[in-house]
């Protein structure tokens, strides 16, 4: 037994070494993966011109002294946000209500001027500086609008706030994806709107009406005026018929008639050229 109790020393010293260098390696070293970026820092300096300490960006392996530096990560991925509800007032003292949601990322090239300038992570930035911002760009965009104007130019208006959130973000290193935001109007003015699509609505209704109505009385007078025509166009016709038939009977046409109803006796008076001839023997046996 006593010879087995070097092995044994020799075995815990090993055991004892590996976890030691187990312990550095987890305390000296960190991984920042593809999509992170990382800033080495120094816990502690006293030069004023040392950026806050900051030495610069990293990723993958890295290793550091614990005791004196650290490693700070940033994700480089689009996040997204959606906040509470803000309040704010329009140009006519209109009280609004915005619901936004932002998507955005760090950019890398100043990352090291984020951590330098609030040395917070993500989620507080998100609650403290971002929020801050999304706020002022509703205020001041808002106090450009009346309450009518805000309801009516909606787009634009979240257009101009997403250019001034932009211009206030991207300053400091935060680029915007996307930007949308729920308006809600105050009740008086949603009763207000409602009222007037309902007389905008009554009043459609109304010119329809009289639209239809003219159309018709149209459509009544385009047919009594076709039937008009239409029987004048049977007149026209049957007058010219019958003056047609009439120019067609000549003399010849009237004699033919007068030969096919003659019953075959003379006339009992004729006149010649001299004058009237009359048979008298017809009137003296008509007298018997």
């Amino acid at each position: 037994m006593n010879s087995l109790k070097p092995y044994y020393r020799l075995l815990a010293y090993c055991l004892g070494g590996f976890v030691f260098i187990l312990i550095l390696f987890t305390t000296c070293c960190t991984v920042v993966d593809s999509g992170e970026v990382g800033i080495r820092f120094h816990k502690w300096s006293l030069n004023e011109q040392d950026y806050g300490g900051v030495e610069g960006t990293c990723k993958g392996w890295v290793f550091y002294n614990p005791i004196t530096t650290n490693v700070f990560t940033y994700p480089t991925f689009t996040q997204r946000k959606q906040y509470e509800t803000f309040s704010v007032n329009a140009k006519d003292a209109s009280l609004f209500e915005m619901d936004p949601t932002i998507a955005y990322r760090i950019n890398p090239d100043k990352a090291c001027d984020i951590f330098t300038k609030y040395r917070v992570g993500v989620k507080e930035l998100e609650e403290g500086y971002i929020r801050t911002c999304i706020y002022e760009a509703y205020r001041t965009c808002a106090n450009q609008y009346t309450s009518d104007s805000l309801m009516s130019n909606r787009a634009n208006f979240e257009r101009d706030v997403r250019a001034r959130l932009e211009k206030s973000l991207m300053s400091e290193g935060f680029l915007v994806e996307e930007f949308t935001s729920k308006i809600t109007p105050p009740s008086s003015l949603l009763s207000m709107i409602d009222a007037k699509n309902t007389a905008i609505q009554s009043a459609l209704k109304a010119e329809n009406e009289v639209k239809e109505a003219e159309a018709n009385a149209k459509i009544a007078v385009a047919k009594a005026e076709g039937n008009a025509k239409a029987m004048k166009i049977k007149a026209d016709a049957e007058a010219y018929y019958n003056r047609t038939i009439a120019a067609s009977l000549s003399p010849m046409i009237v004699q033919e008639d007068m030969i096919e109803k003659w019953d075959g006796k003379m006339p009992q008076i004729m006149t010649g050229n001299g004058g009237m001839m009359m048979d008298i023997s017809k009137v003296i046996g008509a007298k018997k």
